[in-house]
């Protein structure tokens, strides 16, 4: 995950003080992408520890359309917990934990009238759209409506996606050459890279071979573009602290009793039990404050 390195030296290097919607501050730099060969390696960071499972847990949540935080907590995970308080919700009329058309709304039900799940499925449409007509340049969902993003407390930070269907470049594990492979893009309008990123980027992986794995296809790339990429400024003794290590071999990830899982019941049917992360080497955790 040198990647993950020279991003932050990036931040470091080329980004200005800026203010900003928390009041926390941060070292902001504008424009960012980098990218990951799925097939080298699943990309986790290994210089701290990163709870995969939490990765894992909080896409599946994301695929089921949910929006209410307790359904993420019942699976173990906190990570929401900030934006789902009592004081937050009520600001927009909802009930404590009702998050609003966030990502599980937006991508399940785009358009609708929340919290009538009445608008575009996009991950359906998406799934068709591969297994019908994978030569399609619109295989996109977006997590972006102006109509509601001032409706809640945090709208969506990873914004837009885009997969790619191509003709694979090279064999493997018994694949033809001809397999195909499925590449995606992530725009990002805003990036907490040393809290957020690292997340953010498992998650796409995540995805990325959960899709590629349903509709019959190889992965190939996962490209990470970024609008405001920033350090908080309350996490740069983490940040040095983190670049002072060495990044260590990236694990490879399998998939477990997952044969029947295809097409779009199989990708909203995964469980963590069907993952298997091997190899999964790091340092140790490297606790930072969440802006909120």
């Amino acid at each position: 995950m040198r990647q993950y390195h020279d991003l932050l030296k990036h931040i470091l290097e080329k980004g200005t003080r800026h203010e900003d919607r928390t009041g926390v501050g941060t070292i902001s730099a504008f424009g960012y992408q980098t990218r990951f060969d799925l097939r080298e390696g699943f990309p986790i960071v290994t210089t701290k520890r990163v709870p995969f499972r939490w990765v894992a847990e909080e896409l599946f949540w994301f695929l089921s359309g949910s929006t209410d935080e307790a359904d993420l907590r019942a699976r173990g995970v906190d990570i929401w917990q900030e934006w789902a308080t009592e004081e937050e919700t009520s600001r927009f009329d909802r009930s404590e934990g009702d998050l609003g058309p966030v990502y599980g709304y937006l991508w399940r039900s785009f358009g609708g009238d929340y919290p009538k799940t009445n608008g575009i499925d996009q991950i359906a449409r998406l799934i068709k759209e591969i297994e019908t007509n994978p030569n399609s340049r619109r295989l996109i969902v977006t997590g972006w409506n102006p109509e509601t993003c001032d409706e809640v407390a945090l709208p969506p930070c990873h914004t837009l996606f885009q997969f790619k269907v191509q003709e694979s470049d090279r064999s493997g594990r018994g694949r033809p050459r001809s397999a195909k492979t499925l590449h995606c893009q992530l725009y990002q309008r805003s990036a907490d890279a040393f809290l957020g990123v690292p997340f953010n980027i498992s998650s796409y992986a995540l995805l990325t071979h959960l899709v590629a794995h349903v509709c019959g296809l190889e992965v190939g790339d996962f490209i990470h573009t970024f609008g405001d990429l920033h350090i908080y400024s309350n996490h740069l003794d983490q940040v040095n602290e983190l670049l002072s290590r060495e990044p260590l071999d990236l694990p490879k990830l399998h998939f477990a009793k997952a044969d029947s899982l295809t097409g779009l019941d199989g990708l909203l049917n995964f469980k963590f039990e069907n993952l298997k992360l091997d190899n999964y080497q790091s340092y140790g955790k490297i606790a930072a404050p969440v802006a909120v």
